[in-house]
């Protein structure tokens, strides 16, 4: 499919195509509903797309059928791939029409045979009925298309050129097979199975092909082999001390160029100091790293006496292994020797350095060699080709798969993508509605699946929306998900985090769900009217807990004092009673408190005079204007939230709540308070039930409310009538 940037500027015929729009979330959206609608789909501006691109994952839709349309196979389904789906499908149909009715089976005259891609798909549809044993039937469904697909996978030769060990027929061949998946690899084909094609066949034979020509150059070449059937071990014993010898020498051609460097590059007294001060070890790390032997300038390397012990042994495999089958036998090893061993093994070590890094080796040279019989790759070959001529048969059920499929989920993803029918359908919902969320007496339909919920959040919190963020586990599994809940009818006096509700998917699963975050907005304008009220409740409340807190610290502080010093007071009593008082009982300091007495007093006043204002003030008001005062007062006090409250709901937006999980909104998308009542639902006592108020456990109420404002009525009565 092609993903190629969709035009801007169509032509003038796609231009003047007759579109309909209905308005819904504040934009228009443009409204597909005929066949030749989708004919100039990929003419459609794509500024008037709801949506430029989603992911595939987190969506209530057949998640093989978005991957047949993700084309490029990255994850996400773009406008381009929308278009080229559409086409697609409309090409093999009678009438372009037929993609919008949905459903689940396919009738076979909808398929348009008139030229030779519809007359194949039409015989391969008759074909599967009658082997499904429904002859008779007329349509062909997700699920008979599925179960074919299945069945022609397991056949011996599906199609997809690719032959497992059990499509063999030959034991000989199935064994064959089965080494070159055990050392080469290989595909799976289409029932599942791993097999070979005639890419991995070829590569094998290639790989196998290079490694017995590695093998076989020893046999051609003497100097790989200078001490025969004895190099590898020899060449093992030269690997072991290679980098300390070239290291001696070099110490050695060091001393030579200047005899002060003589003591550096000898064993230093503080190195022997360290090994002596430990437990002693021949094979010991700090042994073996001191040099080979005593450096002196033009020194040949000792083989036995003078010889570092931790590197004894190693020495005298070298001796045995490599210099004496060379005709070195002396005692020492001069540095022009040296070279001539290493020059000698060289070629051994090039060809060592040269071998393929592949698992064929496994099957040993051998078996290689067999595998790679003309006439063995010859019967594989064949092999695969007659896999492979099913590859039309298969061809045709794919695409038959691919119909159907398109037929019954193509409706839904336009109505998801094109525009946002179904989210703004009552009754509906859209493809990122993955269940409903039961908590505080509500439901919640807007839930969304997402991955992360700090990354989501980050762009989330611009919609307006209040969200609450749930962990979702299902009970007796192992399942875990996270979905982001948006609450649009109510208040949030009661969401909090640890609160728990269940989670209903679209499948009718529950789901034990948690909050672990929310992002506050206003939800109703109701709620907005009472929180000013309820943030003075709240901070009386903080404060009186405060006052009664400090009181009760500074009593019981009092009372622990009391206690600390009363047997120290008892005595001090007995012993000079009057004294005591004396020092217990100070003299009242009048002009100490006069200030405090008198601020005391003024505040008292003030705010009294001030009640006194407000009681005058509303009691000279003629009747009819006292109701007016209190609902001024009322709107005062509410009005300035409920404004705020207001504007915000009107800006609620699901484009970031959908941008934050990765699709790319191309509209507002906006959720007004008329459909925000649409989303979440609060509990309702249902119409005709009964309703008992007589309450057993009811709190008693008190008769002195009542009687005071009867009090104050008569009050105001009385004054009125005097006035």
């Amino acid at each position: 499919m092609s993903s190629e940037r969709p035009s801007a500027n169509p032509t003038a015929s796609a231009a003047n195509y007759p579109w309909r729009f209905f308005r819904s979330g504040d934009f228009d959206q443009v409204a597909i509903e005929t066949g030749d609608d989708l004919r100039h789909l990929g003419s459609l501006d794509p500024k008037l797309w709801a949506t430029l691109s989603c992911p595939t994952v987190g969506l209530e839709l057949d998640e093989r059928t978005l991957a047949l349309i993700d084309g490029d196979g990255d994850g996400r389904i773009r406008l381009p791939e929308v278009v080229a789906a559409v086409d697609w499908a409309i090409a093999r149909l009678q009438e372009p029409g037929r993609l919008l009715a949905g459903g689940d089976a396919l009738p076979l005259s909808a398929i348009d045979g008139s030229h030779p891609e519809g007359e194949r798909l039409l015989h391969c549809a008759a074909m599967l009925l009658a082997e499904q044993e429904a002859g008779g039937g007329e349509a062909l469904s997700v699920a008979q298309i599925s179960a074919a697909l299945r069945s022609f996978g397991a056949t011996r030769f599906n199609g997809d050129g690719i032959v497992p060990p059990a499509s063999a027929g030959d034991e000989r061949l199935r064994l064959a097979i089965l080494d070159m998946l055990a050392s080469s690899g290989g595909v799976v084909d289409r029932g599942g199975e791993m097999g070979i094609d005639q890419a991995s066949l070829e590569r094998f034979t290639s790989v196998a092909s290079a490694w017995l020509a590695w093998r076989a150059r020893p046999h051609s070449e003497a100097s790989a082999l200078p001490l025969t059937a004895a190099t590898p071990t020899a060449f093992a014993a030269l690997l072991a001390v290679r980098d300390k010898i070239d290291d001696y020498f070099a110490r050695c051609r060091l001393a030579a160029f200047d005899l002060r460097a003589a003591e550096a590059v000898n064993c230093s007294r503080e190195q022997l100091l360290a090994i002596g001060a430990g437990a002693l070890s021949a094979d010991s790390h700090q042994t073996r790293a001191l040099p080979l032997a005593q450096v002196a300038a033009a020194a040949p390397l000792p083989l036995v006496a003078g010889l570092n012990p931790a590197w004894a042994r190693a020495i005298a495999v070298l001796s045995a292994e490599v210099l004496q089958p060379l005709g070195m036998h002396g005692d020492t090893l001069s540095e022009e020797q040296w070279l001539r061993v290493q020059a000698t093994l060289a070629p051994y070590g090039e060809w060592q350095a040269a071998q393929p890094e592949h698992g064929v080796a496994v099957l040993g040279e051998a078996r290689l060699r067999e595998l790679l019989d003309p006439l063995l790759l010859a019967d594989l070959t064949a092999l695969i080709e007659l896999d492979r001529a099913e590859h039309a048969q298969a061809e045709a059920i794919e695409a038959l798969d691919r119909l159907v499929r398109y037929c019954r989920d193509l409706p839904v993803l336009l109505r998801n993508f094109v525009n946002f029918a179904d989210f703004y359908t009552q009754g509906r919902h859209a493809i990122f509605q993955i269940g409903t969320l039961y908590m505080d007496g509500r439901s919640c339909d807007l839930c969304i699946r997402i991955e992360d919920v700090g990354r989501h959040a980050q762009m989330a919190h611009l919609g307006r929306i209040y969200l609450a963020y749930c962990d979702c586990r299902r009970r007796g599994g192992n399942e875990r998900m996270q979905i982001a809940a948006a609450f649009t009818l109510g208040d949030g006096d009661n969401l909090m985090v640890g609160r728990n509700g269940i989670f209903y998917d679209r499948q009718g699963r529950d789901w034990d769900a948690t909050i672990v975050r929310l992002i506050e907005h206003p939800i109703s304008v109701r709620q907005a009217f009472w929180s000013p009220y309820k943030r003075i409740a709240r901070l009386i409340g903080e404060q009186v807990e405060k006052v009664a807190s400090a009181r009760e610290q500074e009593t019981q502080a009092r009372t622990v004092d009391a206690v600390a010093s009363g047997g120290k007071h008892v005595v001090e009593a007995s012993a000079a009673p009057v004294a005591s008082d004396a020092v217990a009982k100070p003299a009242f300091d009048v002009g100490k408190f006069a200030g405090i007495f008198a601020a005391i007093g003024l505040a008292v006043g003030a705010i009294g005079t001030a009640i006194a204002s407000i009681v005058t003030g509303f009691l000279a008001l003629v009747w009819w204007q006292m109701p007016l005062a209190l609902l001024g007062l009322l709107l005062a006090i509410s009005l300035p939230s409920m404004v705020l409250a207001a504007l915000k709901l009107r800006q609620r937006n699901l484009a970031p709540l959908l941008d934050a999980n990765g699709w790319a909104i191309n509209s507002h998308a906006r959720i007004n308070l008329s459909f925000g009542r649409e989303l979440t639902a609060v509990a309702a006592v249902p119409a005709g039930a009964v309703l008992r108020l007589d309450d057993p456990f009811a709190d008693k109420r008190s008769k002195w409310p009542w009687l005071l404002a009867a009090i104050a009525a008569t009050a105001a009565a009385v004054w009125l009538l005097l006035r």
